[in-house]
């Protein structure tokens, strides 16, 4: 049985290679089994487990627009490095994080339980939001100046649900979440909104 982190890798693969082989050459080939354990002992905590199967398919990618509406892809020493700085920015703040609604659609603006796994190349990445509630495995967007925030979109809810509402939109050319696929110079992968 195909898991659904591998069907969307797939399909999005597929759309890529087709319509954006430049944004289809960027992706990264996988990650060492090895090099997500450093990574996990370096943050403290185990990646989800869906994180670890899209790493494993692709270790990051250069800058090029992945995700809706202008993310790329970090690989693994990316994602260490992410949360490192951010972490060292918040400082001893991290430890009361939790403060507030941890469901809610508003976060700090950084917590030690978010693993950052894309950016926008603007100091802002996408989280995988780890916290224990009742949106465990949510995304994020921890903009570097606002603090984080949660969409309520349901393509926002996993990264599986990420992954595969990308895979859709690629494949039928619909708007999801209000962004378009279009392609660039024929060759590269970019989103409307």
């Amino acid at each position: 049985m195909t898991s659904p982190i591998s069907e969307s890798w797939t399909r999005i693969e597929a759309w890529l290679a087709r319509h954006t082989p430049r944004t289809f050459a960027a992706l990264g080939p996988p990650a060492e089994r090895s090099a997500i354990a450093v990574a996990e002992q370096a943050i403290g905590q185990p990646f989800p487990e869906p994180l670890v199967e899209s790493l494993l398919r692709h270790n990051g990618m250069g800058h090029f627009d992945l995700l809706p509406p202008f993310w790329s892809l970090l690989d693994v020493e990316g994602i260490t490095r992410a949360w490192q700085v951010r972490t060292e920015i918040y400082g001893d703040e991290v430890a009361g994080a939790d403060e507030g609604d941890p469901n809610g659609e508003h976060g700090p603006w950084w917590h030690g339980q978010w693993i950052p796994f894309a950016f926008d190349g603007g100091g802002d990445y996408l989280i995988v939001d780890q916290r224990s509630s009742r949106h465990r495995g949510r995304i994020g967007d921890a903009d570097h100046e606002t603090g984080c925030f949660f969409r309520r979109h349901p393509m926002w809810a996993s990264l599986q649900a990420l992954l595969d509402a990308t895979a859709n939109a690629l494949e039928t050319g619909e708007a999801v979440d209000g962004y378009l696929p279009v392609v660039v110079d024929e060759d590269e992968l970019d989103w409307e909104f």
